[in-house]
């Protein structure tokens, strides 16, 4: 999964006020909006028209609990309407919504990478000062930054998911690793390739081998982009030294026996199979493997966890951020009773709740006070979970991360085609992307 979004109160230009960048980026988007509208713009789904309607992402029931229960404490109803599977098609109903200024949406969960962008086309209505100020001292610094466009917190983080080093005892049991230490992803690809084992990741051409792609580069000290806030010429780091450790590591796995052989259509269900099965060695996965990836009772005793692994040895790891931000529709007729719904539903004791029935982790460290949580989840495991969120790495936060990332897959997909050259073409090709010089 991925995993996991108002306004300045005072806005700067290019945010609010109908700047050249705010008009070009909008437009963008409504552009985009105008396929398949007339399928999609639908009065309110059969709800009632005096609830607040909050558009959520699949899950197991999580969000439709909370959503219950901040019911029962406002006084008022919050409904629910379940958006698509995949990300990207969520991010393409909400925006088709949006363009028309559909005041059918209320509240909407977010995916971390689509926030800058509605942000930054004026979708989403202003936090009060106050309360962007409690939600940032209450979540995680990952959480805070992925939802943050602007010097401004535009959503409310709700919960925050990342990834660890999930490994099979018995397979490690065979290598001379030590997995109470770092571990490198040359350490784990060597193991497995010499022991007959595959190292399970995600990278099929989607937004998760982004999120890869984006914790390689990270971990080496690097970003795929700064000076975001330029919209457009914001300035492309791929083609660095860090971008080049990033596409080593893709090239040394995905030559490698350890590579799966469905490596280049892997998402995180295929990974989870490759890891369950008899080769299975070592996997990078999100929070909920342990819980949701139904496996039988003598595979989850033999899964060990530590720490993601580094991409440079010596230097900390930066696991991937995914989660979900909840944000309030500047078109919704109910914009003060969303407000007010907001600070309910990603309270800590509400993200708890979610946690405890979807396995994705609270967005805060009130948040995993949760008593269910504990009795679910090994202590040692919840405390990874927050050090890795604190360490997260999330993509970069910007109005044209979908270009970006479209862009950076085109070049790193398949795995088996990248090499030294591909961070520079790669580069290269985001660049003429973002200028529209080139087409995805």
């Amino acid at each position: 999964m991925t995993n996991r979004s108002g306004g300045p109160a005072s806005p700067e230009p290019g945010r609010r006020r109908g700047s050249r960048s705010r008009r070009k980026w909008r437009s963008s988007l409504a552009t985009a909006a105008t396929l398949g509208l007339t399928a999609t713009l639908l009065s309110s789904c059969g709800s009632d028209s005096d609830a607040l309607v909050w558009y959520i992402n699949p899950d197991a029931g999580g969000q439709a609990a909370v959503a219950a229960a901040c019911s029962d404490e406002l006084g008022f109803e919050i409904t629910t309407q379940v958006l698509p599977q995949a990300a990207g098609e969520q991010r393409i109903q909400l925006a088709r919504r949006l363009a028309a200024e559909d005041p059918a949406i209320d509240l909407m969960s977010i995916d971390p990478p689509y926030t800058a962008e509605f942000a930054n086309a004026g979708y989403l209505a202003e936090i009060p000062a106050d309360m962007q100020e409690r939600m940032r001292e209450q979540a995680f610094e990952g959480a805070a930054a992925a939802a943050t466009w602007d010097d401004q917190l535009v959503v409310a983080p709700f919960w925050s998911n990342t990834q660890v080093l999930w490994y099979r005892k018995s397979f490690v049991q065979k290598t001379n690793l030590d997995m109470s230490q770092p571990v490198t992803w040359d350490d784990i690809i060597q193991a497995a390739a010499e022991g007959g084992g595959k190292v399970a990741v995600q990278s099929n051409k989607y937004e998760g081998y982004s999120v890869w792609i984006n914790a390689l580069i990270a971990g080496a000290g690097g970003d795929i982009a700064t000076d975001t806030e330029k919209g457009a010429e914001a300035t492309i780091e791929v083609d660095s030294e860090p971008g080049r450790v990033a596409a080593g590591i893709i090239e040394e796995l995905a030559g490698s026996t350890a590579a799966p052989d469905d490596m280049s259509v892997a998402q995180e269900g295929q990974a989870g199979a490759t890891f369950g099965g008899e080769q299975g060695a070592f996997m990078v996965n999100w929070t909920y493997v342990l819980t949701g990836a139904g496996y039988p009772e003598d595979v989850v005793k033999d899964i060990g966890y530590t720490r993601y692994p580094q991409s440079v040895e010596g230097e900390e790891s930066r696991p991937p951020y995914g989660g979900i931000g909840i944000g309030v529709s500047e078109f919704s007729d109910q914009k003060e009773q969303a407000i007010e719904a907001l600070e309910c539903l990603t309270s800590p004791d509400n993200q708890g709740l979610n946690a405890e029935l979807t396995g994705n982790m609270p967005s805060s460290a009130a948040g995993y006070d949760w008593p269910a949580l504990k009795e679910i989840y090994p202590q040692d495991l919840l405390d990874l979970f927050q050090q890795s969120l604190e360490a997260a790495a999330p993509r970069t936060v910007s109005p044209y991360w979908s270009d970006i990332s479209g862009a950076l897959l085109s070049r790193f997909h398949p795995p088996s085609s990248v090499d030294d050259e591909t961070p520079e073409d790669a580069q290269s090709f985001i660049e003429d992307v973002l200028q529209q010089r080139s087409l995805l």
